[in-house]
């Protein structure tokens, strides 16, 4: 059983839904500033999701957890992130694979589908966990209530 604390988001949403997961992965940071983590390395990675929002789907779901499970435990899991062009892209140095831009790019995956569900929930935040001592939160700039 996981049960992990990590830092709530304070908002006025009358729902909000939180998603833990495991993801085995390796990476590498193609950079001189890494050190060792410029050698490719694995962790077990854990993840937190946090979705809110208003209105409930026809099912009575605010997201259902299969589909957060499917965007990133299924897409990440046992692979080496660098792999990921479609995210990490080699040519672009913004984009290696730090903990901070993968919680960036899970928020980027877990909002765009969000934004396509007639209930139009949000992601608040995700926290990604590297290591029992490393962990970062990515929380998107406030741009109000989503209800556009």
């Amino acid at each position: 059983m996981m049960q992990q604390m990590y830092p709530q988001v304070f908002h006025d949403f009358q729902y909000e839904l939180n998603k833990d997961m495991h993801i085995a992965a390796a990476h590498y940071i193609p950079s001189d500033a890494a050190g060792k983590c410029k050698q490719v390395h694995g962790h077990t990675y854990f993840v937190n999701v946090t979705v809110a929002g208003d209105d409930l789907d026809e099912a009575g779901f605010l997201v259902n957890f299969k589909d957060l499970k499917v965007l990133l435990h299924d897409k990440f899991d046992h692979t080496i992130l660098n792999d990921h062009l479609d995210v990490f892209r080699p040519d672009n140095p913004d984009f290696f694979p730090t903990t901070e831009v993968v919680a960036r790019t899970m928020w980027e995956t877990v909002e765009n589908h969000l934004s396509a569900l007639s209930n139009k929930p949000t992601c608040l935040q995700v926290f990604v966990r590297e290591t029992p001592t490393s962990y970062v939160v990515y929380r998107p700039k406030k741009k109000g209530k989503k209800d556009q």
